[in-house]
């Protein structure tokens, strides 16, 4: 098993091409998907964070940017609810089997929807979390897609 964590576990069993990313992690760090970015010299619009909202009383898994910030009406509208917020963080763990920072949106461990912003689509290969602190998994949008069942949606605000 590559990476040992449920996501890279799911990739694996899938048989999709992937490639691990590992770096030192700083318990420091402000921001985990900046702080990827730039341990692994990669530009911010490649690397996408995992965020766990909550739609309308039930969990809805939203994958953005790492260089924007999620618009949680357009989530809302995208995987069919009317109001979204960003989940309780004890909540979201429990439901991924992740910790913050470490949340992937491969291999949950409720099923929770996911939702990819469209923006994954101008890039050959993108960076999501592998399911900890310190490592990321680079892999092409159309097998996340497919790994997760999501929904593409333009669900980001840039960052300006």
């Amino acid at each position: 098993m590559s990476g040992g964590t449920p996501a890279t576990a799911a990739l694996d069993r899938a048989g999709i091409q992937h490639r691990l990313h590992p770096y030192l992690h700083d318990a420091r760090a402000d921001s985990y998907g900046e702080e990827a970015a730039r341990a692994l010299g990669v530009q911010p619009t490649r690397i996408f964070k995992t965020l766990i909202a909550s739609l309308d009383g039930r969990l809805v898994c939203a994958v953005v940017p790492v260089a924007a910030k999620l618009n949680l009406k357009a989530l809302a509208a995208a995987a069919g609810g009317k109001k979204a917020e960003m989940a309780d963080p004890a909540k979201a763990q429990r439901a991924t089997g992740y910790v913050l920072g470490g949340i992937s949106p491969l291999g949950h461990k409720t099923r929770i929807p996911v939702v990819l912003d469209a923006s994954t689509q101008d890039f050959e290969t993108i960076y999501v979390s592998a399911g900890k602190r310190g490592l990321q998994v680079e892999l092409a949008p159309a097998d996340l897609l497919a790994i997760t069942g999501g929904t593409l949606a333009v669900i980001q605000n840039p960052i300006v």
